[in-house]
């Protein structure tokens, strides 16, 4: 059936959605040391600053990751993301060491956190921060986010095609709403606009009918307040900020009301009241990551919608521009047609950059992604490359070695999603026994984490590693200038090069070989910690050449603060590794090219090679 409406879906919205839902084991006092392998400057809290993320050492910041997990959307595991504090370890572990993410967009549920009106279940509370704690233990980065599809499950009856997540019981109860129906939709998303029940229950939150969205606050300030009691210093100075709500669409509109109204009078109001909720709850020093109306970027012209919080004004410190973009088109199977190429996704995501700027704030692209199975997969590979290659850079591929200078900020982003259960669920769709879903995701016929456990037990990729587990600049000391990485990730047996080396780098071109390479330029800031790479997998420091201006040499050393290049494990003790690039100055241009490409390649070609990049650099910045 959902292969049969997929191959008939014409126009449709991508929306995938997240919730956190919680058991009751105690809560466990908060004594994690810091994460083993940590050095001086990691752990710094972070900030907005500029318009990019700031560590405590004033270091540019990207996070990269997954969304965990699509298992809180189900009520299999009552709502939590794992059955066990043990399964949220070997899912953390296996993050960082095969995904090679330093952070993750963590789901909480609304349904299970005030099951009763006005009473907040401390149980789901304590199994939240426990399964939580285990990615900070890793070193790894969390935002919550408080989700929902569809506003609720509790809309959906036992026979429903389709079924939500997010609002409890009780407050789809107040509303009285009809019985709902989509008519003849064929992708769950439709829902959002054609299904009375979830419009007008959307409707009834965004005015606060029924006090809904009063209770929903209380709520959130109450979750808020026992992390940052029951988490320690350490592990809460890693909570990077709050999501306060997945996707927000109004539902309908008021007469002569239009999508960028509605988020100034209705959407924009409730983050300010959210960040009023954050500060009372000790979270002064953490942004709200917001997200505009989620049409505001969509890439079919007849379902994109003004918006973006245009009329907010500057965000500032307080509040990060947060953004969800999948190809509509591409999962729709008749609006594109072939596969994703270079520069795909570049004019989507520099506008997510673009409006980012202007409201003098940082970005995360908190969703993205493609379905793993199905009629449209095979665009897998090739979409989710060019998407990693628009948070990189603003620039394709084929223009990036010609005007480095336009590259842009990397943007942080976490993918959807990591669900190390993938294929192996037992959900009973909307409490229906005769509607038991294993396969996928087993949420609407989705199929889309990266991850699954095999028979033996033991986490494995769904995709290409090449693909996940990439090359970024974790922390840049200063300010980035251009970023770019050509993982050579492969679509079935033909390997995907996007981004050679020209032919006017011919030592360059000779160095990295067949190989993969990332190349990052960067003005030095005013602080002593260094900048830092993440080292995929496929980059064993036996085999990593650094070519640099503050050094050239194969097999990095390990890190001490004399050694300008060198490698340190990432905390956590993953065996994860990061290259650390030391410069001791400030306002001062540098350069590190990293390639996989060459077994000990000689001195005179590390020579030549950073007398090319040496030029080139002086020549473009």
């Amino acid at each position: 059936m959902s292969n049969i409406r997929a191959r008939l879906l014409v126009v449709l919205v991508v929306l995938s959605g997240f919730l956190t839902v919680a058991g009751t084991p105690p809560a466990t006092a908060a004594t994690s040391a810091p994460p083993s392998d940590s050095l001086w400057f990691d752990g710094a809290p972070l900030t907005v600053r500029g318009g990019r993320f700031t560590d405590g050492q004033g270091r540019e910041i990207v996070l990269r990751g997954y969304n965990v997990s699509g298992e809180t959307k189900l009520e299999e595991n009552s709502g939590l993301p794992f059955a066990s504090v043990a399964d949220a370890r070997r899912s953390a572990s296996a993050l960082r060491a095969l995904g090679g993410g330093n952070a993750v967009r963590f789901l909480l549920s609304w349904a299970h956190a005030e099951p009763v009106r006005g009473q907040v279940d401390t149980g789901y509370l304590a199994a939240v921060t426990e399964q939580m704690r285990a990615f900070l233990d890793e070193g790894i980065r969390v935002f919550p986010d408080f989700h929902q599809d569809l506003y609720s499950r509790h809309l959906f009856t036992t026979g429903s095609w389709y079924t939500g997540d997010g609002a409890p019981k009780w407050a789809v109860d107040a509303g009285s709403y009809p019985a709902e129906s989509c008519g003849i939709c064929l992708f769950w998303g439709q829902n959002i606009t054609q299904n009375a029940a979830v419009q007008k229950a959307q409707y009834d939150f965004w005015h606060d009918n029924h006090g809904l969205q009063d209770a929903f606050l209380a709520t959130a300030q109450t979750t808020m307040a026992y992390l940052q009691q029951h988490l320690n210093g350490d592990e809460f100075a890693a909570v990077a900020g709050f999501d306060p709500y997945n996707e927000p669409y109004a539902g309908s509109y008021d007469s002569g009301q239009t999508s960028r109204t509605w988020e100034r009078d209705l959407l924009w109001p409730f983050y300010v009241r959210f960040r009023a909720r954050m500060d009372a709850a000790g979270w002064q020093d953490k942004p709200a990551f917001v997200e505009p109306n989620l049409f505001w970027n969509s890439n079919i012209s007849t379902q994109k919608q003004e918006g973006g919080l245009l009329d907010a004004g500057t965000l500032g410190p307080g509040y990060v521009l947060n953004t969800h973009f999948y190809d509509q088109k591409a999962i729709s199977g008749i609006l594109m047609w072939g596969k994703a190429a270079d520069g795909q996704y570049a004019s989507d995501f520099a506008a997510v950059r673009d409006r980012a700027a202007s409201a003098g704030t940082a970005a995360v692209v908190s969703e993205f992604g493609h379905p793993l199975s199905g009629t449209v997969s095979d665009k897998a590979p090739t979409v989710l490359k060019a998407m990693y290659q628009a948070l990189d850079s603003r620039l394709p591929g084929a223009g990036w070695w010609s005007d480095p200078s336009a590259s842009g900020p990397v943007l942080s982003g976490t993918q959807w999603q990591w669900d190390i259960y993938n294929g192996r669920h037992h959900e009973l769709m909307n409490g229906n026994p005769d509607k038991v879903l294993t396969s996928g995701d087993a949420w609407n016929d989705e199929d889309l984490s990266a991850v699954h456990t095999d028979d033996s037990g033991n986490v494995t990729l769904r995709q290409d590693a090449r693909l996940l587990d990439r090359l970024y600049p974790s922390a840049t000391a200063g300010t980035t200038l251009a970023f770019t990485y050509e993982d050579r990730s492969r679509d079935g047996s033909t390997t995907l090069t996007w981004n050679p080396v020209p032919a006017s780098l011919p030592n360059v071109a000779q160095l990295v070989g067949s190989g993969q390479y990332g190349l990052l330029v960067w003005r030095s800031g005013n602080g002593t910690a260094p900048t830092e790479l993440h080292l995929p997998a496929s980059f064993p420091t036996a085999s990593t050449t650094v070519v640099s201006d503050l050094g050239t040499v194969n097999a990095p050393p390990p890190y001490t603060s004399a050694a300008p290049v060198a490698v340190a494990p990432e905390p956590g003790g993953t065996g994860s590794r990061r290259l650390l690039l030391t410069d001791g100055d400030f306002g001062v241009l540098h350069y590190a090219l990293v390639t996989n490409g060459a077994t000990a390649p000689s001195a005179d070609l590390l020579s030549a090679a950073r007398s090319e990049l040496a030029a080139w650099a002086a020549a473009h910045f």
